[in-house]
């Protein structure tokens, strides 16, 4: 099993000038290039670093944003500069977020026949249409009591994983995607969930069903190719989330949508959910 190094920190243990560092280290940008971005300078961006200077409000929202730092973690920055977070978390179930609910619930029900979920920075799932809904039928109970969790259903043996035909392909990616989250966001939540999902044994794939158009289709990204009822539909994921978010909440939601892969997949959702 992968083993992902630790990252987490807090701003009681550390100052704003270690951790602007250690992303503009991860992000692989030297002060000079940081200074040229943020309207600033090598010198000064090196005495916050070491603590000799401490950066305003201003510059540390700036900095941040120029190195992509996460919204949860801008707060994080301020909180170790001395200030007050910026960015609220609201619950989900927040009244002041009903935009939000029926915006990306009108979206995903929009999406249908086709596969579309809502999930947080935890891989939680938040909303789904009937689409993943039918993909889920014959999952144990089990996994299916909230709060459910994209990863668990999709790489536990008793979840999709004994479906999909291209498993070991398939599971790549997706550790591959975690990987990158725990190092943008540096969870520890997230972190645990990796480890529990990359231990999973993995259970051999269902023999191909054969039914593959007459033509081989170009596919332009890596599929998931997964038996539904003794047909195979294929489908090509992609995730979308909100442009500058002033919320944390909202800024770690992702959209996912599978889109069809070949004609046959259309054909077949078209008929199983009009």
């Amino acid at each position: 099993m992968t083993t992902v190094p630790s990252t987490t920190t807090t701003p009681s243990d550390r100052g704003v000038g270690p951790l602007l560092r250690a992303w503009r280290e991860q992000r692989r940008v030297s002060q000079l290039e940081l200074a040229l971005r943020a309207d600033s300078s090598a010198r000064h961006i090196s005495f916050v670093e070491t603590g000799r200077s401490r950066p305003s409000e201003a510059m540390v929202l700036r900095l941040a944003e120029h190195l992509e730092v996460p919204v949860r973690e801008r707060n994080a920055l301020l909180l170790a500069a001395g200030y007050a977070p910026r960015f609220p978390e609201t619950p989900l179930d927040d009244p002041a977020l009903d935009g939000v609910r029926e915006g990306i619930g009108r979206l995903i029900q929009g999406y249908e026949p086709y596969p579309a979920l809502v999930f947080d920075a935890s891989y939680h799932v938040v909303a789904a249409n009937r689409g993943i809904m039918m993909l889920l039928d014959g999952v144990p109970e089990s996994l299916l009591r909230p709060p459910l969790n994209t990863m668990r259903l999709t790489l536990h043996p008793e979840g999709l994983a004994p479906r999909i035909l291209n498993l070991p392909e398939w599971r790549g990616h997706l550790l591959e995607q975690m990987r990158r989250q725990i190092a943008l966001r540096r969870s520890e939540q997230l972190r645990e969930l990796y480890e529990e999902v990359a231990a999973y044994p993995v259970p051999d794939p269902p023999e191909d069903t054969g039914d593959r158009p007459a033509e081989p289709v170009p596919y332009f990204a890596l599929p998931m190719r997964i038996e539904h009822e003794g047909r195979t539909l294929s489908f090509i994921s992609s995730t979308a989330t909100f442009n500058t978010p002033m919320d944390v909440t909202v800024a770690e939601l992702a959209i996912e949508t599978f889109l069809p892969a070949d004609p046959a997949t259309v054909k077949y959702l078209h008929a199983l959910l009009p």
